[in-house]
């Protein structure tokens, strides 16, 4: 342990402390190693609180257990709230009765265990009325993006978690989850509240929820969890943002945010959702509810500008399977979904996820007087299912056009306000005449999680940082990567450079000819740039050429490696051209996630391999890259595909693959062999480019309704 810096007399007061063996009153035990820390929680009774030092806690594995009463907890907290950073492999365990934790910050590390806090100190020894307050986890993930754990894992009965900070998680698993594996974990009345959810990135693959109450195994079971007046911001690690697979739950008050996803009632039944705000903002993917299961109640919620639509829709109620098994889809039945209002969403669906499996249209079920507001007559509502067994009564449509063929559907012209947060609602006569409510408040993200701790996304943007000018010759880019900030950009004079070095890129930096200039740059290595920790790279201007390297298999111009700290890259080819090159440009390695990959104005000539390989991946509904974006673009005397890029399985908890591109040029391309290889891709838009002796793109269907452009190669393994 590094950096604290308390006295050896207080070290020795808090020893001499624990002497006493009556407790006249409760004691503040302030502590500085991890062997004062165990001193001091063996001897704590009811009333009294253990005070961990200022400073980094490294490797500190904490087990709090004790037996408090609900007027005298045992509370742990930080001698300053932020000031004690828990780092290194560190977990927390905390069991008994009435505990309290409060103002740890959790950062560059990761849990040995799986949990980085768990309420539980094992399978038989449980938390109970106990709290956690005031916490951060920030970016606490295991090396491996595989490798799975929650950030906080809920066990016992009446819990709490709230006013804590939890951003940054990038490996597999849940954020928060609350667990039912035992009785003494069901009906739990746990509360979840004024916890602020920070930005969660795609993940590539099934378990990026940030919270899940249940699983399916005991989805029958009652959980009685309330999760309220929560702030989600950018928690876009799947399509499930909030995945409750148990019953009785209250989901209320909370504000969604440019949130990729939706909050999903997947299994469990009797479950409400009520007064949350769903602020899409227009992002692609950004979802509401979506309904599967019994008696779930959806009402007097709020949405607008979400971008998101089949099962990310605005509103969606699921097909069932006959004799569901647990771990499917159960039919939609006694749903009630009433009073919400619903403003320039993209879709509202009904029979969503309809096939030869999921048969059984949602039934006995009530959509009343919602409202749904628009502009030029918008078709939202898509039924992809029979609604015969949807009753529709008094929802009100205004600038949108009402469900085809179905009645309950008033259009009529509604009075609308913008109110002092943005949101644009019915105004006060309208909401009268309609039987609404007014807003719900519309809660602040500075109302949740913690005053000390920055929210909100923070990732460094290309071209944010100082301008680095280097000149031709030897090494060049290395050096400069070296002395390079964040956001940096190093530009390059016009001449030639060599580099006998690998580019390092730890964290984002831009390469760019300067202004009028097109240097030149050659390598001798297996890979001139070589991305990992928290690297991304720009290059833009730049001329780069492979004839001085080795013609080895799996060598890249470009190279995203697996390694810690974990971290979603990207990468940018602008403006530039890459020739004679006997490898690919970009290879992505297993257990790598880019965020986007964006080829614009440039062009690939004499390359063996592909220009973008991220086929790693071969577990079901696993992959390396969200977004391809390609414009303008010349692509000749390629000996392999384009694009290699595999997504395997049939999991639907993902939104990529996404490969977009336009007004571009395929010559020669890859003999005998598809022009692009792109194998359980979600989203292939061509638009205007140009084939000419290069086959059509290969698109290999494992699950869903991919977004498919006309001509391409199909081959569809769905069964």
């Amino acid at each position: 342990m590094r950096g604290l810096r308390v006295s050896s007399i207080a070290a020795l007061w808090a020893f001499g402390a624990l002497a006493g063996s009556v407790h006249a009153y409760a004691a503040d035990r302030l502590v500085s190693t991890p062997e004062a820390y165990s001193v001091a929680v063996r001897a704590s009774v009811a009333g009294d609180t253990v005070v961990l030092a200022n400073g980094v806690w490294r490797d500190f594995e904490i087990l709090f257990t004790g037996e408090g009463t609900a007027a005298k907890p045992i509370t742990l907290r930080a001698q300053t709230p932020g000031k004690v950073v828990i780092s290194g492999k560190s977990n927390l365990r905390l069991a008994g009765r009435h505990l309290i934790v409060s103002g740890l910050t959790f950062k560059d590390g990761y849990s040995p265990s799986s949990e980085v806090i768990a309420f539980r100190k094992d399978s038989k020894t449980l938390a109970f009325d106990s709290r956690v307050t005031e916490t951060v986890i920030d970016g606490f993930n295991k090396p491996e993006r595989g490798a799975s754990d929650y950030w906080i894992g809920l066990y016992g009965q009446n819990n709490r978690v709230d006013h804590s900070h939890l951003q940054g998680k990038l490996n597999q698993g849940v954020t928060l989850a609350v667990v039912l594996s035992g009785a003494e974990s069901q009906q739990n009345h746990h509360r979840i509240d004024h916890n602020y959810f920070g930005p969660r990135p795609p993940l590539g693959s099934n378990g990026g929820e940030t919270i899940r109450v249940g699983t399916s195994e005991f989805s029958l079971t009652n959980s009685l969890t309330v999760v309220e007046d929560n702030y989600f911001e950018g928690c876009s690690g799947e399509v499930e943002i909030i995945s409750n697979k148990s019953g009785g739950n209250i989901y209320r008050r909370n504000v969604f945010v440019r949130s990729q996803g939706a909050l999903v009632l997947r299994h469990g039944n009797g479950n409400l959702v009520e007064d949350n705000v769903f602020l899409g903002g227009g992002v692609p993917h950004t979802g509401g509810v979506r309904v599967i299961n019994a008696d779930q109640t959806v009402r007097n919620n709020y949405f607008q500008g979400l971008g998101g639509d089949d099962f990310t829709s605005a509103l969606v109620l699921m097909n069932g399977v006959p004799n569901s098994p647990l771990n499917r889809y159960n039919q939609v039945l006694n749903a009630r979904i009433e009073k919400n209002v619903f403003v320039d969403v993209k879709q509202v669906l009904f029979g969503a996820g309809a096939d030869q499996e999921r048969t059984l249209a949602p039934a006995r079920s009530t959509l009343s007087g919602n409202v749904f507001l628009g502009l030029g007559g918008k078709a939202v509502f898509k039924a992809t299912a029979p609604t015969d067994g949807l009753t529709f009564t008094a929802n009100v449509v205004d600038g949108v056009a009402p469900l085809e063929g179905a009645s309950g559907f008033e259009a009529r012209a509604i009075g609308r306000e913008t109110l002092p947060d943005g949101r644009v609602y019915p105004d006060a006569a309208a909401r009268k005449a309609l039987g609404l409510k007014a807003p719900v408040k519309l809660l602040s993200r500075d109302e949740t999680g913690v005053a000390w701790y920055p929210k909100g996304d923070r990732t460094v943007a290309f071209d944010s940082g100082r301008i680095l000018k280097i000149k031709p010759g030897q090494d060049q880019l290395s050096a400069a990567a070296v002395k390079a900030g964040a956001g940096d950009v190093i530009e390059l004079a016009a001449g030639d450079y060599a580099e006998g070095r690998v580019v390092e890129i730890r964290q984002p930096l831009t390469f760019r000819a300067e202004k009028g200039a097109r240097p030149v740059v050659t390598f001798d290595r297996a890979t001139l740039f070589s991305l990992s920790g928290r690297g991304s790279l720009k290059l833009q201007g730049l001329k780069l050429s492979g004839a001085n390297a080795p013609a080895t298999a799996g060598n890249a111009l470009i190279r995203a490696s697996a390694g810690s700290p974990l971290h979603n890259y990207a990468v940018e080819l602008i403006d530039g051209e890459v020739a004679d090159l006997r490898a690919s440009v970009l290879t992505g390695e297993k257990g790598t996630f880019a965020d986007h990959v964006t080829i614009r104005d440039s062009s690939f000539t004499g390359i063996s391999g592909a220009v973008l390989r991220i086929a790693g991946e071969a577990e079901s509904g696993v992959y390396g890259v969200e977004r391809v974006d390609v414009t303008a673009s010349q692509f000749a005397q390629l000996d392999a595909p384009v694009f290699d890029i595999l997504r395997g399985g049939t999991d639907e908890s993902t939104f990529g693959p996404q490969v977009r591109v336009s007004g571009s040029t395929f010559r020669d391309v890859a003999p005998g062999q598809p022009s692009m290889r792109l194998d359980g891709v979600q989203v292939v838009k061509l638009d205007a480019n140009v084939f000419e002796r290069a086959a059509p793109p290969r698109v290999t269907i494992h699950v869903g309704k991919p977004d498919l452009s006309p001509a391409l190669e199909i081959i569809d393994q769905r069964k």
